[in-house]
């Protein structure tokens, strides 16, 4: 069998931001306030250079638990976020839980509201008009935050300990999403366009006002930009496979092609092996083998549009002719990487909460085809195999499809022996430290905050220690999003 095997290579983004100046030493700092907004610090406990090694030694030993964070403008409303990827299991989403810290001089007799919003728009936003808008939304969710109502559910673990760091001031929020709503995905804009992408984005947000209907103002408001995503299944479907022929007028034999995937479920960043089989018995020439994987994004609202992408292929090389009376197989291998696509408008993404953490968005799973409009975006993937014969016809080439799916894969879930039930499930990414805690939250000098910098930590976003006696240290990280090509939009 002749073998001819392509690939490509995608470039890595990798993001991460710089760690702020550590506290000067000595016994008179100051501890940041939670609230606050602009540039970074580390502050870690503060202590004579035994008590710094021994801390160091101490903080090595136990692992740090990741939180993001974001302050309103004015700096006196903050929301604390463990993880901005929520998963759907299918038969249930990661639930949405965090604490807002507030300034209650500023609140005063004022009311604090949490909101989740699923919304998906299918216009630019600087088209929006005469109070018309390109947008739908298809979930949404809202509570009271502050004063708090009484209490229907236990805290989880994170929202027990960042209370216990941040005081009195702050109160905890918990959102269920149910596991029909859409997952994130958005199409890339188009060089030149501003605003927002169309798609499908949830945003969480918390801001201060009399009534849960009142319009948030941008100074006292903080907005999340969140994700919905799903891995890939445990069991994978059968093997793609498909036998197609052509016959010609007045002519008895045909063209024979047979198309198979060696697998039906593909993980981001994997290589397909398309295996094709080509038998001709006629008197034509088969002149060239088209191999690509294509993208189809559905767009279910009031009317259904249907977006195709190329993200990869691969032609035969020249004169891998198959001549009447011959046969040939082949194996040719394709890679569909977002790298070799960034130039594409309307390509389907897993949402764009960075544009290092973007790829080309998942195959969207169908629980229950009688929800299909609630899903906003669909997306779906096939393999095409074409074959270019000589023949005076217009129609003569020769088309086989091969659907598959392309998914992230479930990550190994470490087992922690101090982890209780009520802890939050582990995130999908990490980040770089921009402000780290201490016990003490006094300041501290710059080898404890190199060594609270030094903290191991696993690819979980949150590692809780269940000892109370040896309470761990809290990392905070700026909750921001990168900008994508073509569009300037805000976390």
């Amino acid at each position: 069998m002749n073998t001819l095997s392509a690939s490509t290579n995608g470039g890595g983004g990798g993001g991460g931001g710089g760690v702020g100046s550590a506290g000067s030493g000595g016994n008179g700092g100051g501890a940041a306030a939670p609230g606050s907004n602009g540039s970074s610090t580390n502050v870690t406990a503060a202590g004579n250079a035994a008590g710094d090694e021994a801390g160091g030694d101490a903080s090595s030993r136990r692992q740090a638990t990741r939180v993001f964070k974001k302050s309103s403008s004015n700096g006196k409303i903050t929301v604390y976020l463990g993880k901005r990827d929520f998963v759907d299991h299918v038969t249930h989403v990661d639930p949405i839980d965090g604490v807002v810290f507030i300034d209650p001089e500023y609140v005063k007799d004022r009311k604090v509201f949490g909101q989740v919003l699923a919304a998906f728009r299918y216009g630019r936003e600087d088209l929006d008009v005469l109070g018309l808008t390109f947008r739908k939304d298809l979930y949404l969710a809202h509570e009271q935050i502050y004063p708090p109502m009484q209490l229907e559910r236990p805290m989880t673990r994170l929202q027990e300990r960042l209370i216990k760091k941040l005081g009195p001031n702050a109160h905890p929020f918990y959102f269920e999403v149910p596991p029909y709503c859409p997952a994130s995905v958005s199409l890339q804009p188009a060089p030149g366009d501003v605003g927002k992408s169309c798609g499908v984005d949830y945003e969480l947000k918390a801001f201060v006002g009399e009534h849960v209907e009142d319009k948030p103002h941008k100074r006292n408001s903080v907005r999340l930009t969140i994700r919905k995503v799903m891995y890939a299944p445990s069991k994978a479907g059968e093997q793609p496979s498909i036998e197609v022929s052509k016959e010609f007028m007045m002519k008895p034999n045909k063209i024979h092609l047979e198309a198979s995937l060696d697998k039906e479920l593909y993980h981001h960043g994997e290589k397909i092996s398309v295996n094709v089989h080509v038998a001709n018995n006629s008197n034509r020439t088969v002149k060239k083998i088209k191999v690509c994987v294509r993208q189809f994004a559905d767009i279910c609202l009031f009317s259904t549009a249907q977006y195709k992408s190329v993200v990869a292929e691969i032609d035969s090389e020249d004169g891998c002719q198959v001549a009447p009376g011959f046969t040939l197989s082949k194996v040719f291998e394709l890679c569909p990487l977002l790298a070799n696509n960034k130039d594409k408008w309307g390509l389907a993404l897993d949402g764009q909460l960075k544009h290092e953490d973007t790829n080309l968005a998942s195959s969207t799973l169908i629980t229950n085809p009688a929800q299909r409009e609630s899903l906003g975006i669909m997306v779906h993937y096939k393999v095409k195999v074409k074959l270019l014969i000589s023949s005076p016809l217009l129609n003569g080439d020769l088309v086989a499809e091969l659907p598959f799916t392309l998914m992230h894969p479930k990550p190994e879930e470490e087992e922690h022996p101090l982890l209780g039930e009520r802890s939050p499930r582990a995130s999908l990414a990490g980040g770089q430290p921009l402000v780290s805690l201490g016990d003490g939250g006094e300041a501290g000098s710059a080898a404890g905050g190199q060594a609270a910098q030094d903290v191991p930590t696993t690819t979980n976003l949150i590692q809780l220690d269940d000892d109370e006696a040896q309470d761990d240290d809290i990392i905070f990280e700026d909750f921001a999003r990168l900008r994508l090509k073509g569009a300037e939009t805000e976390a």
